[in-house]
């Protein structure tokens, strides 16, 4: 059955980097197909047509007029994306923050997630102190970055971190400097 594996966390902590270092090695770990979907890369271009058209600022992905109007419909394309590859046994790596679904333990739950039954699903709840984040947003410096470092505090209360007692669902992964054996341990995780 096809492996389902979440790469969770907030902005600014390395989630889309580690998940395209690891889609090799999975594959090659599994011999599985996989397939990478990205919120940001399937709907980067839309969030900016629409948010131009709705606030005016095509970088707007944290504004209350984007949290309200576009939020949602994309994680809901992403999962609705997901679970098509899934079943044709393709597995998924999903990057996107998830941050409403992990808080509510939603990526754990079959009912919710609709995958195929058997589907192996694994999340990463990837993770750096926030000033860490902060400077790595700073320096990678994508326009749709904009409004959430001009409203860092706003944004910053809806940052968090799970405990692990709370979320034994998640598997969790420091990443501001992991070396080759922190890296193995993922993999060997994620592939078993």
């Amino acid at each position: 059955m096809p492996r389902l594996i979440f790469f969770c966390g907030h902005a600014g902590t390395g989630k889309t980097s580690l998940a395209h270092r690891l889609i090799g090695p999975l594959m090659q770990a599994t011999g599985e197909p996989f397939c990478l979907l990205d919120k940001d890369t399937l709907y980067g271009r839309y969030s900016a047509a629409a948010m131009a058209a709705i606030t005016g600022d095509p970088n707007d992905r944290d504004s209350p007029a984007y949290l309200d109007n576009l939020r949602d419909p994309e994680y809901q394309g992403l999962l609705d994306t997901a679970r098509e590859n899934l079943m044709l046994g393709i597995s998924v790596l999903v990057i996107g923050p998830l941050s409403r679904e992990i808080r509510a333990h939603l990526l754990n739950d079959p009912e919710w997630l609709q995958v195929p039954q058997g589907t192996t699903v694994r999340i990463v709840w990837v993770h750096l102190p926030e000033d860490e984040a902060h400077a790595r947003i700073i320096r990678r410096g994508n326009p749709n970055d904009a409004y959430k470092l001009q409203h860092w505090e706003a944004y910053r209360t809806r940052r968090f971190m799970p405990g692990a007692d709370e979320y034994p669902e998640l598997i969790f992964f420091d990443n501001l400097a992991p070396g080759e054996a922190e890296v193995d341990g993922l993999l060997r995780a994620l592939s078993a």
